[in-house]
């Protein structure tokens, strides 16, 4: 399921969690350092992989679930996976934890939604598995509490019918090593493709919610968030930036004269990516660089190449501003709530604390969803200190001042063939579009409905005349 990520907030990163569960009385003193140094690896892994930024709630327990994961078909909230034996996964064998963790099944046999990337997780290492089991058993504070059940609508809610959605888009086995690459672009490959699942965002979906094998990390949306294309596509994607680039934006969401981190990706960063060690964020850089070019129609130029300083000042001298503040031009928009942040010629602070709109990747793409997002929404950042970058204007400005205001900055700084639609602006405020699957389903629902009642009175039918 495509997720819109950022609807829900999420609890500090997994080390935070780790370090609870330590405060709470996991008995490290009592394991070998064998199981010790085991449990510590399994901490890397589940860090790696991300598990508390969607097994958490702001103000909750770490791993305890219940977080409320938007998709288009409707709400998922995450499972307890802390290893209470009442509402968790403490009555799990490693077999049953594998079978969850790759499969999509949980251990009383239900399948799970693909909310969980356990499409990518399926190519996770046996000795990561290992460790990972090792750790949420025995490095994770159990907590007795149920997390809210999911309740999709009919058809989606009968959750065998992943049964064969798993049989048609389910690849099974671990990361297997490409001979013809160097140990270090295996190690990225084997973090971005299974422990980070970067796919799950970054790839595009087919009619089912299926990843689009042809266009991975090509970019897609995310329902309001836009995951733009990060293959080495020198245009459309990121083949511009450098490997240092690349995993300097990974550990703290800026790449200067480039882009910073916002909404699911700054999370991610924040919760995960930041906490990888130098050396594996490195390994993640140069697996991007070599990673099979997608390209997309009508990107002219690097999403970081376009914008010139402004100069409108001048011409706001003696303009009134209208009373109906949805008839304010974009400039006049941008004077009374950007200006002060990213100066008046959109050149942002000296020492870049505050970005420049020139060369930002935000504006620079033929989706605009970011840049509306990140206006509606603002950018904050940290997970411990929950620091705002960008304040959020959703209850200060209209959906015509935003669509104004965005067509001004991308006219001007950013890829002018992109443009911005109130309508759209209503959209995404509103969560984006409900997925057509939903429509599909109850046409469908309608269909088989109406054939049973034309085999029901075929049946009255012949039997009348049979009489």
């Amino acid at each position: 399921m495509t997720l819109n990520r950022l609807s829900q907030k999420r609890l500090p990163g997994a080390l935070l969690a780790f370090g609870l569960s330590l405060m709470a009385g996991t008995a490290y003193a009592a394991l070998s350092p064998e199981q010790d140094a085991l449990i510590k690896k399994g901490e890397y892994v589940a860090i790696a992989g991300d598990c508390v930024a969607c097994h958490s709630t702001e103000g909750g327990k770490p791993f305890a679930g219940g977080l409320g994961l938007a998709t288009p078909l409707g709400t998922i909230y995450s499972s307890n996976i802390t290893p209470s034996k009442k509402d968790g996964i403490g009555n799990y064998t490693l077999e049953q934890f594998e079978h969850a963790v790759r499969d999509g099944v949980r251990g009383d046999g239900a399948n799970l939604y693909p909310a969980m990337p356990y499409t990518s997780y399926a190519k996770i290492s046996d000795d990561d598995m290992k460790a990972l089991y090792a750790y949420f058993m025995q490095g994770v504070q159990p907590v007795d509490a149920p997390s809210t059940p999911t309740a999709l609508p009919f058809p989606f809610n009968v959750r065998l019918s992943m049964a064969g959605w798993n049989l048609l888009f389910l690849e099974k086995g671990a990361f297997k090593a490409d001979p013809s690459k160097s140990d270090q672009v295996n190690r990225g490959a084997y973090l971005g493709e299974a422990l980070a699942h970067c796919s799950t965002c970054h790839t595009p979906r087919n009619a089912l919610m299926a990843e689009q094998g042809d266009k991975a990390l090509g970019g897609s949306s995310l329902g309001t968030w836009f995951a733009p294309n990060i293959t080495s596509d020198a245009v459309s994607g990121t083949g511009n930036w450098s490997t240092d680039e690349i995993a300097g934006y990974l550990k703290t969401g800026h790449a200067p004269g480039k882009a910073q981190a916002a909404g699911p990706m700054a999370e991610a960063i924040d919760h995960s990516l930041s906490h990888l060690s130098d050396s594996d964020l490195q390994a993640i850089a140069v697996w991007l660089k070599q990673t099979t070019p997608v390209s997309q129609q009508g990107q002219a130029r690097a999403a970081d190449q376009f914008g010139s300083p402004a100069n409108y000042v001048d011409t706001l001298r003696g303009v009134p501003r209208p009373a109906d503040a949805d008839k304010m031009t974009g400039w006049q928009v941008y004077d009374g709530y950007c200006a002060s942040c990213h100066q008046p010629d959109g050149r942002g602070s000296k020492d870049g604390g505050l970005p420049s709109l020139i060369n930002n990747t935000a504006l620079g793409h033929l989706n605009s969803d970011n840049l509306v997002m990140a206006i509606l929404h603002g950018v904050q950042r940290g997970a411990e200190s929950k620091d705002v970058a960008m304040p959020a204007f959703e209850h200060l400005l209209s959906d015509t001042q935003v669509a104004t205001l965005s067509n001004q900055l991308l006219q001007q700084f950013g890829n002018d063939q992109a443009s911005v639609t109130p309508q759209r602006v209503k959209e995404l405020r509103a969560g984006g579009k409900p997925s057509p699957l939903l429509e599909l389903a109850h046409w469908g629902m309608g269909i088989a409905g109406l054939l049973v009642i034309l085999l029901i009175a075929l049946f009255f039918v012949r039997r009348r005349r049979r009489h």
